[in-house]
């Protein structure tokens, strides 16, 4: 079976690299000519801590891909899932399935096109970045957990996470949307380091009330997914119950959730976020809007409000815009609307 990867940057060009490295067929696909030009020229590099290979590779844009689709691994932007899915669910077979390797709440997105029996969800946690047409980083090891939506223990969930351990260690969960909401929540922490040129843990590590702050941003996502339902689970960097204790004004716990996130990114190679490469890099429109507008968008029909989280998502789109410059002091205006929303 040929494995379409859709979206072939940063995540999902490491993830075709390595399953091309392991022998299976894979075809990547993605709307940027010059990368595909690139991949189809040279092969596909992947540049990491612990050894970098190149591998050739098969790829191609949207429009010259075909029907009968058995798996698809997404790894687009959230913001481009929509087109993807226009593209990809007509051309996808009656026991096909979408996998999402993507941040954010894609699931239902996919499960809306394609049905919730078609749809994977998948937590990705590990690190890369684009880098150039052709080379992609490897930016650090992190969980990789899939599951059924519906929570059960099925053996396609356990074919895919012995397919995908050749990526990255990979298991199976009973509570995928816990783990995708889980990054989800957290992810808003990371979204607020990127409005300053800095790496992940000296933001983290600014002050006391930068990490109250955090710590806020982060306690007003995880009450939408607390309303919604949802049993958010720990990974990595990231436990729901450091939070929730320091968002009750415990010190001890933001302390030890702060040094947590500063010492998995200090052991990274990738030490920034995605969005501040998009921002500062790539100087195009991140998926911020998209991914902090649907919490945005899920806590009114909950009737929460996200007032800190609206200030980010504002912040984010003036530095896409160029009407302000990344800096510090938009670090002291999250501050100043975490008092404000206290």
């Amino acid at each position: 079976m040929t494995i379409t990867v859709y979206g072939a940057g940063a995540i999902g060009g490491v993830t075709g690299a390595a399953l091309v490295r392991a022998g299976h067929d894979v075809l990547l696909v993605d709307r940027a000519k010059d990368h595909v030009a690139a991949m189809n020229a040279g092969g596909l590099a992947v540049e990491a801590r612990e050894g970098s290979f190149t591998v050739p590779v098969r790829a191609i844009t949207p429009d010259a891909l075909g029907h009968g689709l058995g798996l698809v691994l997404l790894a687009v932007k959230s913001q481009d899932t929509p087109d993807a899915l226009d593209v990809l669910a007509p051309r996808l077979t009656p026991d096909g399935a979408i996998v999402s390797l993507q941040n954010g709440l894609n699931e239902d997105l996919i499960a809306a096109a394609v049905g919730a029996r078609r749809t994977v969800g998948c937590l990705v946690n590990w690190a890369a970045d684009w880098l150039a047409p052709a080379r992609i980083l490897h930016g650090g090891t992190g969980a990789f957990v899939l599951g059924e939506l519906d929570g059960r223990m099925s053996e396609r969930a356990e074919r895919l996470a012995k397919l995908l351990d050749v990526v990255a260690p990979a298991r199976v969960s009973d509570n995928i949307l816990g783990y995708t909401w889980a990054k989800h929540v957290y992810g808003a922490l990371l979204v607020a380091t990127a409005v300053v040129d800095a790496h992940v843990y000296e933001v983290v590590e600014r002050s006391a009330e930068v990490q109250q702050m955090l710590i806020a941003l982060v306690a007003e996502s995880m009450a939408v997914a607390d309303a919604a339902g949802i049993r958010l689970e720990a990974f990595d960097e990231y436990d729901p119950a450091d939070y929730r204790s320091a968002a009750r004004g415990d010190g001890a716990a933001r302390a030890r959730a702060m040094e947590t996130v500063a010492g998995h990114y200090r052991a990274h190679t990738k030490t920034k976020t995605g969005i501040w490469r998009d921002l500062a890099v790539r100087r195009r429109k991140t998926e911020v809007g998209a991914l902090l507008g649907a919490t945005v968008t899920r806590a009114a029909e909950l009737g929460l409000a996200m007032p800190l989280t609206e200030r980010l998502i504002a912040l984010i789109a003036d530095l896409e815009s160029g009407r302000r410059a990344m800096g510090w002091p938009n670090v002291d205006e999250l501050v100043a609307a975490s008092r404000r929303a206290a």
